[in-house]
């Protein structure tokens, strides 16, 4: 028996010799095969090395790494984990297997695995930057950077380290820092791919937009079909408002990887922007069910869900991102703006929101120190407009009379354009400034530099939270006096801004301890210039025999509850219309959705007229065939208010618990018609009866309201401007009793 055995053992050492013999001989195909490229051949010669020998540790760990390059992870995870079973002091087998984890998401995994190899190779530098990378995705900044150092210590001349090192410097918002790394990497290797591509996002996050394409142009001639770059490219693209260009990158990226995150969610941003709701939600979706942490694809499915006015499911959506990464300032932001629009919300909760924007963005950014000012209170004075949108947008049409009816003798005008986008309404708001600033390519330092070096004595935010706001540069504080007002104004939560411009309506005594900054009265929240050439028209019930309603705001703004108030009136006068318009209609997902929403209410859709985009002039043109407007809650009308009034056709405006949901209750009854504004959804109903039922007084009111409303001091944008100037004055004297 003894010899049986002996035999087989003795037969087994030779097999096991032989096919040692033949995998020696096949595994320098196999690696001279993967060095060029062909990784099936030398992912199969491997396969064919293991059936000889399943533990041989050099094929199994040539497979790992074939597999690696090829995106094949799980077939990597299986072979590297098995090769570190057998040689588990290998480094270079932990680090690719730590590269598996890492390109899997798995990096607690991929951390274990890579101490390992550090500590098996303390002198190992690819190790300590590929662990650095790792620490980095786990925003463990500090210890990835002394990783890097630690790869840069044991080779000096590494570029990689330094681009990696200039990576995590970049997320730390140590731009100087990671400039300099990634300048580095590029002078001990000129075609460095990703420290060229990283000199782009340096320029990116610092808003120098012109460098940052010339870098990715650069990175993309050493790496033509490179996803991720086009991408990134891509999303610059979108910032210079290049749009086409934005969505031919996306599309690029995605026909190299068309599961590519970043791309996806480009071309989301991209669809939204174009009101394709449904194919901006697929993309979202895709990328969530890859990545169910993505808080960039939460956001903008959120984005989606608010534009089809499903407000508390953005809101949800917008706290799952939060939840991800406290401090992602864009689901704040959006946050924020979706607030405003959520009935039930009010005052505090807004305030509380915005308070939220300051304690995790906004009080991390250092203050500026400021040289001493004239202290002279009767002095001309310089005022700083901040915006993006100096441009064709419904904000500059609450702005742009005070530009251009400043008084210049006793105020210097200074505008800082902070949009690429330029249009005619640029060219006015630039004729009327004494300083013309285009920072849309300065980051916020350079802006308050450059705020500080013109000498600004107040800084007006126009933006408030809404898209392409400059709030870091105001938590820098660069000016002695800091005022938010007109373009968003519901306030800023921001202790280092002193002042809102707002009205005794929208904003009662009762909620000003809510603000961080203190309210200033003007006649009412916002104003806009007269409609020019504006003539009466006649009362349109008086030829129809019945009343039309008008709305001719956003559709995002007509939430649930008011459409159930509006359905409610439409039923008690079963005669009437009700006209629509928003450029939004064009869009037939969304102009679908809204009329089943008010058939669900029993409203016929034979009732219903809905418009689409038009220029201006034939946007307040179609007002001619309304009677009454209605004014939507909780987010309101503002500049559609007032066109509505110029026009002659007078608003229903009902009074809720926040800034915005007052804004058109505001304004209505700043031109006179406090009548007109309701207390509850009952009142709101009664106003548009009782006037519905009294024609005659309608047509009226028509032929003179326009007039009614350049005589208030609200309409009359001269006036209006004065006491703009005089809140400015008084801030100024008070500032300089106090002698600071």
């Amino acid at each position: 028996m003894q010899s049986t055995i002996g035999s087989r053992a003795f037969q087994n050492a030779r097999l096991q010799k032989k096919n040692r013999k033949q995998a020696d001989a096949l595994l320098p195909t196999a690696v001279a095969a993967y060095r060029a490229g062909r990784h099936a051949e030398a992912q199969a010669i491997c396969r064919q090395v293991l059936e000889l020998l399943p533990d041989y540790f050099p094929a199994l760990h040539l497979l790992g790494i074939s597999a690696l390059d090829c995106g094949r992870l799980d077939v990597a995870e299986q072979a590297l984990t098995q090769a570190v079973a057998i040689e588990p002091r290998h480094a270079e087998a932990l680090i690719n297997l730590g590269l598996v984890f890492f390109s899997q998401k798995r990096y607690e995994e991929a951390r274990k695995v890579q101490e390992r190899a550090t500590a098996v190779k303390p002198i190992f530098p690819v190790a300590f930057t590929t662990l650095g990378n790792t620490l980095m995705n786990m925003r463990l900044f500090d210890q990835a950077l002394e990783a890097h150092q630690r790869a840069i210590a044991a080779k000096p001349e590494y570029a990689d380290a330094y681009c990696n090192r200039g990576m995590t410097q970049l997320l730390m918002q140590r731009h100087q820092d990671a400039y300099e790394s990634f300048n580095r990497a590029l002078s001990l290797n000129p075609r460095h791919m990703q420290a060229t591509f990283g000199l782009g996002l340096v320029a990116v996050n610092l808003r120098h937009c012109e460098q940052a394409l010339t870098s990715f142009n650069a990175a993309l001639a050493l790496s033509p079909r490179n996803a991720a770059i086009l991408a990134q490219r891509g999303r610059l693209h979108l910032q210079m408002g290049h749009f086409d260009q934005a969505e031919a990158d996306f599309d690029a990226a995605l026909a190299a990887d068309p599961m590519l995150e970043a791309a996806l969610l480009g071309k989301a941003h991209v669809n939204v922007l174009n009101g394709d709701v449904a194919p901006a939600m697929a993309a979202c979706n895709k990328v969530l069910q890859q990545n169910p942490l993505s808080e960039v694809a939460l956001i903008w499915l959120g984005a989606c869900l608010a534009e089809q006015g499903d407000i508390a499911g953005a809101i949800q959506l917008f706290d799952r991102a939060l939840e991800i990464k406290p401090d992602f300032e864009e689901a704040i932001t959006k946050k924020i703006f979706a607030l405003d629009f959520f009935p039930g919300s009010d005052f505090a909760m807004h305030q509380a929101v915005r308070r939220e924007w300051w304690e995790r963005i906004g009080a991390r950014v250092a203050r500026r120190q400021l040289a001493p000012s004239n202290l002279d209170p009767e002095r001309r004075l310089t005022i700083g407009y901040v915006s993006s949108d100096f441009r064709s947008h419904s904000a500059a049409l609450t702005f742009l009379p005070v530009l251009t009816h400043q008084d210049r003798q006793a105020f210097k005008v200074a505008c800082y354009s902070c949009s690429p986008l330029k249009d005619q309404v640029t060219e006015q708001c630039r004729a009327a400034a004494d300083i013309w600033v285009d920072a849309s390519q300065m980051s916020d330092d350079e802006l308050a530099d450059r705020v500080q070096g013109d000498q600004v004595d107040i800084l007006v935010d126009l933006s408030g939270h809404s898209g392409g706001h400059r709030l870091s540069l105001f938590a820098r504080k660069p000016a002695p006096i800091q005022v938010t007002a007109w373009g968003n104004a519901t306030g800023t939560g921001l202790p280092t801004i002193d002042y809102f411009f707002a009205d005794p309506v929208t904003v009662p005594q009762s909620a000003r301890p809510l603000f961080a900054e203190e309210v200033y009265d003007l006649p009412a929240l916002i104003t806009t210039d007269p409609v020019a050439d504006a003539q009466p028209t006649p009362l349109p019930m008086l030829r129809n025999g019945y009343v039309t309603f008008g709305v001719f705001n956003r559709i995002d703004k007509i939430s649930d509850q008011v459409l159930v108030v509006w359905s409610e009136l439409m039923r008690q006068m079963p005669e009437a219309r009700i006209v629509i318009k928003n450029g939004a209609l064009d869009q037939a997902l969304l102009r679908d959705g809204l009329i089943a929403r008010f058939v669900a209410h029993g409203i016929a859709e034979s009732r219903i007229t809905c418009l689409g985009a038009s220029i201006r002039h034939e946007h307040i043109a179609a007002f001619a065939d309304v009677d009454i407007s209605l004014d939507p809650f909780p987010q309101n009308g503002g500049v559609s208010t007032w066109e509505s009034l110029q026009a002659g056709v007078p608003v229903v405006a009902k009074l809720g618990s926040s800034s915005a949901s007052r804004a058109a209750a505001a304004i209505v009854t700043a031109v006179g018609l406090s009548d007109w504004v309701a207390e509850d959804d009952a009142g709101y109903i009664a106003i548009a009866r009782r006037h519905a039922a009294d024609p005659a007084a309608l047509a009226q009111l028509r032929a003179t309201l326009p007039q009614q409303v350049l005589s208030s001091a609200a309409g009359n944008v001269e006036l209006y401007t004065r006491k703009v100037e005089e809140g400015y004055r008084t801030f100024w004297r008070r500032f300089c009793a106090a002698g600071t």
